[in-house]
């Protein structure tokens, strides 16, 4: 009886309890940061050019020619998770020089946020290095 109810409540109530919230926008920023560092080992590794357009809903991930390589889509429980508006862009290897151009034209600030929340990371814009 004591291990139906103890299996009850943690099927059921504790993860109303708890915010799973903060823990899927880490793992989120996690995967976008992975994600990044992918795309541009995948551009210089293929020596085509990559470009990641990032909006408040997540990013899409496409070589320049057109072709999509995929997307990573904000948590489904966190509409908007990225706290900076409107589309931005990262090419990497652009013009097979080996650089990453951001739309800014200087580094890009990524923050991941929602509620009390908040986790930003950068892409410098000439290496690419995101930290």
């Amino acid at each position: 009886m004591v291990i139906l109810l103890i299996g009850t409540l943690a099927v059921m109530a504790l993860p109303r309890m708890v915010d799973t919230t903060m823990w899927r926008l880490q793992a989120y920023g996690d995967q976008l940061q992975g994600r990044l560092q992918s795309m541009q080992r995948l551009a210089l590794s293929q020596r085509r050019p990559v470009i990641v357009t990032i909006t408040p809903t997540g990013a899409s991930f496409a070589y320049v020619s057109g072709t999509s390589l995929g997307a990573l889509a904000c948590p489904p429980a966190v509409s908007s998770c990225i706290a900076e508006s409107g589309t931005r862009s990262i090419t990497f290897n652009a013009g097979n020089s080996g650089q990453a151009l951001t739309s800014s034209g200087s580094a890009l600030t990524i923050t991941v946020s929602s509620g009390s929340y908040t986790r930003a990371f950068t892409v410098e814009n000439d290496t690419g290095a995101v930290h």
